[in-house]
């Protein structure tokens, strides 16, 4: 069970670093889309910092259990509102756009899994 907590764990450090960075930073398309639809720029590099903060969180908590499971039920909880945005901004119904929000979905999956596995690991 370790190796596959491990596996998530750096899995879904990789995805959040990735997309956590340019939100950070407030570079990119990403920061910019999601600033044109009413968030501020400061809750943007918030989501960012959160996102990379994770990312460490994980990684450290691959030896250090307990930091990795609260690392992906934050994670969670923050995937729960990215999808609520999507939802809210009818991205869901928008075959233009169901393809990129359907992306918190399956990492919300994905750190949900993280988080039982490392505890099932301890």
């Amino acid at each position: 069970m370790y190796i596959a907590a491990v596996i998530l764990s750096v899995l879904l450090a990789l995805v959040l670093f990735g997309a956590g960075t340019p939100k950070a930073q407030l570079k990119g398309n990403v920061p910019e889309g999601l600033m044109a639809k009413g968030l501020s720029a400061g809750l943007v590099r918030f989501i960012g910092l959160a996102e990379v903060a994770a990312a460490v969180g994980l990684v450290v908590g691959i030896w250090w259990q307990p930091l990795g499971i609260a690392a992906a039920v934050g994670v969670a909880v923050l995937l729960l509102g990215a999808v609520a945005y999507h939802v809210k901004w009818g991205d869901y119904g928008d075959t233009a756009s169901r393809g990129a929000a359907m992306a918190p979905v399956l990492f919300f999956l994905v750190a949900v899994a993280a988080a039982l596995t490392l505890a099932v690991s301890q």
